[in-house]
């Protein structure tokens, strides 16, 4: 079966089910890929990706070292890692060079199931089965993660390829008996949308218990995260997390930073400060500001280093208002030598409370020491959370001592002073009291933080 390229793509923004405005084409024109907006949506006022891809009329043509030539906005709906693991399998099944699929040839494939509300016609069809079971869709992903000969691709394409990320995924919906269903198809009544991670090879014991446990965390710290539980029994857990671009038949537009600014998140080049400084040019909203600040200091304090561009983002509602997406992808980075993807005040390797400070000063976060003190308390309970989310005792042993922080939630008994009598006791010394501003393990200081080494 020869292999034909797709030259042409209709681009779709559809905020319902249903509800369908076409928002332009995109072509292929020799090596370059062009875009340009419907004269429909052009009148629609609502700005897709306004930094470099505003409403304008004529083409736009994509620049060729960045995202393989394809703009930012379009770039956020194609898979990496897994999911493009995945496409290039049946490419290859299908005696296709994987180097011959350009981004249109993938983002067909993508279609109708791409992440937030934008869609893309001609969809490729893939088959996909009804009921999900998570035992049987682990066995798949495993044969990938070996050789891939014996693995469904078309299924785990349909449910899975789609989301970014390197560990493999699917998308499902709970329906309301209990059963998980395809989250690629339309919206089962009553049923809620999740995603579903599976470790990958490089992923430590109870990868998804530690996830889950830091979404807790992050919460008690006053993020704003999604609902997160952990599907299974044993020691066959896996992570999920609802889908905060799905709301019943509504799909919220998203937008990554990466893709906002069309900075491949390979580069180092975008850092906290951008990222409070597009907060508050798109959400022009305080609040805003101070959550994205609140996720720096989450992620400085928690030691989660896979904090690149991409694994931040922004929601648009349908009257084109921004406002920052719930926090995803965070989770403890086991090795001792990597830095952070984006600097804070310009340190990657340790930052502490000072950097903290100065990122509030250079992108105007309002409150920084309040934040940065709750942020800090709810990291050194990571131990509460980490029982709750059902974490091994041997994990909570080894990310605690590198977060520097309890290991248990038990307090130790107070050991009793000896009774003394008569003149003994007139000269023991006064037993010792505890001032109300004595140094407790919630109060210490960031920089007791153990420190990574440079890269």
């Amino acid at each position: 079966m020869s292999f034909v390229p797709v030259t042409q793509l209709t681009v779709l923004y559809e905020p319902v089910e249903g509800d369908r405005t076409r928002v332009g084409r995109l072509a292929k024109v020799r090596d370059e890929l062009l875009f340009e907006y419907s004269p429909e949506f052009l009148h629609s006022g609502l700005q897709l990706s306004p930094f470099r891809l505003p409403l304008r009329a004529g083409v736009v043509v994509g620049k060729p070292d960045r995202f393989d030539g394809l703009m930012g906005l379009f770039d956020d709906s194609l898979p990496d890692g897994w999911g493009r693991l995945l496409i290039d399998r049946q490419a290859q099944a299908r005696g296709h060079r994987r180097e011959a699929l350009g981004p249109l040839d993938r983002l067909s494939m993508v279609g109708s199931r791409s992440m937030g509300a934008l869609l893309y016609e001609p969809e490729t069809h893939l088959e996909q089965p009804t009921v999900v079971e998570l035992k049987k869709l682990a066995g798949e992903v495993e044969q990938v993660l070996t050789d891939g000969a014996k693995a469904d691709l078309g299924a785990l394409i349909a449910l899975g390829g789609s989301p970014q990320g390197a560990r493999p995924k699917a998308l499902v919906q709970l329906a309301p008996d209990g059963t998980l269903r395809s989250g690629a198809t339309r919206a089962i009544p009553g049923a809620t949308s999740w995603l579903v991670k599976f470790p990958a090879k490089t992923d430590g014991a109870a990868s998804a218990q530690l996830e889950h446990a830091y979404f807790l965390m992050a919460r008690a710290a006053g993020v704003d995260v999604p609902q997160t539980r952990l599907f299974g029994v044993g020691a066959k857990r896996y992570f999920a997390i609802r889908r905060f671009d799905r709301d019943g038949t509504r799909r919220v537009h998203m937008h990554t930073l990466a893709g906002l600014l069309e900075a491949p998140h390979t580069y180092s080049s975008v850092s906290y400060r951008e990222l409070l400084l597009v907060t508050r040019s798109l959400a022009r909203d305080e609040t805003a500001v101070r959550e994205s600040f609140r996720r720096a200091c989450f992620n400085v304090f928690a030691r989660n280093r896979d904090d690149h561009s991409k694994n931040f983002a922004f929601v648009m509602d349908e009257r084109g208002v921004w406002k920052p997406s719930p926090a995803y992808d965070l989770t403890f980075t086991a090795e001792p030598h990597v830095e952070h993807w984006m600097l804070v005040a310009g340190e990657g390797a340790a930052p502490d409370r000072s950097h903290l400070l100065r990122l509030a000063d250079e992108g105007g976060a309002l409150k920084a020491a309040a934040v940065i003190d709750q942020v800090r308390a709810a990291v050194n309970d990571f131990a509460r959370y980490a029982d709750e989310g059902e974490v091994p005792k041997a994990v909570v042993a080894r990310v605690a001592k590198a977060l520097n922080v309890p290991a248990s939630t038990k307090k130790r008994p107070r050991k009793r002073a000896q009774r003394r009598s008569g003149p003994a006791r007139r000269a023991a010394d006064p037993a010792p009291t505890l001032r109300r501003n004595s140094t407790t393990p919630r109060q210490r200081r960031v920089d007791d933080a153990p420190r990574a080494k440079p890269r």
